[in-house]
Order: structure tokens, then sequence, then C-alpha cells
């Protein structure tokens, strides 16, 4: 593409991690409003690369300086600056740390770094948020067996064990954001099993409720340091159950939620997204902050827009010197926003249970809603994750018929089969 190609027109939104979920529906949102939208990921093959909303789609690493050194080259070719909009974790601790190498191209729209850091780091920010009297449950942070024994004393059961942040390791054993122990011997078990995949632990009451009881607030703070857009929400339905992600959410009214939210991001002088989750103790009635995400959209970032609430194109307007929406004010019309795919799962999973009815699913899924992946304008996405979903549904089903037809066999024989003896021959010894 020419360097004459890149001007004459409003400036460009840099959509980092188009590969996830928020990545698709930012470049989406955006593309909606006319802006002109440039997205790099780091997998091709993820169904998020398929969207048609973006003029261009790059490939780098978006976690490390392989992203940097990217937006660098693509930097000169820009007549005004871009607006950088981080959709994950990582691609917001590179940006920040690489900022100054940034500057001079892109409008970088993020708190100060040491701010980053400390919100970003679950040990960090809990310390912070105990010694400025904010609501977290009670923890413990964990560095070795012994801080883990004499923790199991002191804890309130159910407890959650989980990595101070998101970790490569952690998420090579499991999919799930932390463990669920009902015991001191079930938690030192669950220390045992997974102390080896992070440097430090965090273990922490586990506020009981209903997956109602989980309510958030998205914001976005001005370069003044004032909330300028908020917007609550609450889960219905979550995947997977007690430590996963909303699939089903609604907007809910909780001035105590918004309150929080913007006494949390006052304290630091907040600038840019934030995000707060926290949960209703079904016996106390406090509130406790479960977690922060800062610097990016959030998966439920797109209900706002869909309750006509210029969330992300506000900070768009905003950075780039553009009229800020007139529409930012929360109206609580109930709309909702579902994960397709993840919900069915979750349905099915509360369906087996007897903890929820088809009648009672359809209810809770009727009414205006935004689609996590689905969209009638930009079907592609939607279409590759059914494909991929099926393809590994297909893939389970093979792999455990396999493993049965192995057990009888070996049942029937005495062992399992010889290498000469083929797995595929395994079916002429069940006649």
């Amino acid at each position: 593409m020419q360097s004459s190609s890149w001007g004459n027109q409003q400036p460009y939104a840099i959509v980092i991690g188009l590969d996830c979920l928020q990545g698709l529906q930012t470049a989406r949102i955006l593309a909606h409003r006319q802006v002109p939208v440039i997205a790099i990921a780091k997998d091709p093959k993820h169904h998020s690369c398929r969207t048609r909303v973006c003029e261009k789609i790059l490939f780098a690493d978006t976690g490390d300086e392989d992203l940097v050194e990217k937006l660098e080259i693509l930097g000169p070719k820009f007549n005004q600056k871009a607006v950088l909009i981080p959709c994950q974790d990582k691609n917001v601790l590179v940006i920040s740390r690489h900022r100054q190498r940034l500057e001079p191209w892109y409008h970088i729209v993020l708190p100060r770094p040491e701010v980053v850091e400390m919100m970003m780091d679950k040990v960090s920010f809990y310390s912070y948020a105990r010694e400025n009297g904010f609501p977290v449950p009670l923890m413990f942070f964990l560095y070795c067996k012994r801080d883990a024994e004499q923790a199991a004393t002191q804890l309130v059961y159910p407890c959650i064990l989980k990595p101070p942040f998101r970790l490569r390791t952690w998420s090579k054993y499991t999919k799930l954001k932390g463990l669920v122990a009902n015991s001191p011997d079930e938690f030192l078990a669950q220390y045992e099993r997974c102390c080896k995949w992070s440097e430090v632990l965090i273990v922490q009451k586990l506020i009981e409720g209903p997956d109602v009881n989980h309510y958030t607030c998205n914001c976005y703070f001005d370069s003044r340091g004032e909330p300028i857009v908020t917007f609550t929400s609450r889960k219905l339905r979550q995947w997977q159950p007690q430590t996963g992600q909303a699939c089903l959410a609604e907007e809910a009214r909780n001035d105590i939620v918004v309150n929080e939210t913007i006494r949390l991001f006052r304290s630091v002088n907040f600038r840019g997204l934030g995000y707060l989750e926290l949960k209703h103790d079904e016996h106390s009635g406090e509130y406790f902050i479960i977690e922060p995400n800062i610097g990016r959209p959030t998966g439920r970032a797109a209900m706002a827009e869909a309750g006509d609430v210029e969330l992300l194109y506000t900070m768009y307007c905003e950075v780039a010197g553009l009229p800020i929406p007139a529409n930012r004010q929360q109206k609580y019309e109930r709309v909702k926003w579902i994960h397709l795919l993840r919900d069915l799962q979750a349905a099915l999973y509360h369906w087996r249970r007897g903890e929820l009815t088809v009648k009672e699913w359809w209810l809770s899924v009727r009414g205006h809603k935004t689609y996590a992946i689905f969209s009638w304008s930009d079907p592609l996405p939607f279409l590759a994750a059914m494909f991929r979903a099926i393809t590994v549904i297909r893939s389970a089903k093979e792999q455990k018929t396999h493993l049965w037809t192995l057990n009888v066999f070996k049942f029937k024989n005495g062992g399992l089969p010889t290498p000469e003896q083929s797995p595929d021959r395994c079916g002429e010894y069940l006649k």
C-alpha cells in the first residue's frame, strides 16, 4: 500500500489483538462508525481474521517487541497520528513499556506506566486495594509451600487459587482462570498440583452466590481524568461454571458498582478504558472487587454500543480531536450480550444437572441483544468458529471411541495391542 493512500481521511484505528473476542468486536464497532481500521493479529488461522471490516490485517507476535517493530514500520505511512487500541492484557503491557518509541505516530490511551504495571499484576493491585480501603476478599499470597500451609488454616472455604496474571505456563495446563477448593486438604492438593505453573499464586475466599451477583462497570476516563462514559451490566450465565467468563449478560443499574469503579480509578488518576468486576456476597450483603481490567475493551464492552452508549467510539473521538458523541448516558433498557457457542455449553451443563429447563433458557436469551461473534453483515468469523467447534467435537468423540475400543481390547486380550496389531483392527476383536 502506498503512503498516499493512508491520508486524506480521519485517523486510523489500529486494533491490536484481532484474534480475540474483544478484538473482533472493536473492529466491527469502529468500522460501523466509518472509522478506518487496520488490525494486527498473531494467529492468521483464528476465526476473527475472517472478518471483512478491516482495511488491512497484519500479523505479528502481539505479546512482545515484534509488535513494536511492526508498528514502527507502519507509523511513518500515516499523515496523522493513528489511535492504538490494544485488546489483550499482553498488548497493553507491550505498548505501555515501549510507549516512547510509538508516541511519534500514535495516540496511546493509557494511564501512567506505573499504574499499568500495578493494576495488571494482581498481587500489586490487591495490595494497593487493601492498603487504601477498597473491598477485596480475604486472600493470601503464596510464594512457597509454607505460605500455603499457613493460609490453609486461616482461609474461609470455598476458596479459589489463581495466578497474579494470565501466564502462558498456566494456560498450558488449564483453561480455567482459577481452581476451586472446598477444604484445607483439597486446597493444599491443588497448590501442589499447580505451584510450578507460577512463581507466586493467590488464594482468596470464593464469594458465594449465583452468576447474577457478578456486576461489571465498563468506563472511559478522558484526558482530564473524568469518567465521561460508564456502563454497568451483570452476568446471567458463565462458562466455565464458578470460575469462567460471562456467556450471557444484561445491562443492569447498580449505583454501588459505578461509584466504587469511579472511586478506584480516580484514586490512581486514571486515563483510558477501564473495567471493574465486583460480586455481591449472598450472605454478608457486601460487594467485593474481583478484578480490574485496564487499557483495553473487554468482551462485554460491545453491550454498551448495543445499548446506545458510545463507549469505544467516544474514546476514539476524544483522542483524535473529533466531536465527542452525545450518546454516553446509559438508558437501562436491559440489552443483552451473548456468546452463543459458550452459552449453549453452559445451558447444556445446567440442564444436565436439573438446574435449567429449555423454556428457562429460551426466556433468558429473549429480548434485544448483541452477539459476541455472530453478525449478519460479517458472517464469516461465526461460520469459521462453528466449523472449528464441530471439528473439535468430532475429534473428541473419535478419541473417546478409540480409547473405549482399546480398553475393551485390553480387557479381552489381557493387554494393549502390540505395535504390529494396529488399533484400527481392534473392532475385529469385539465381534
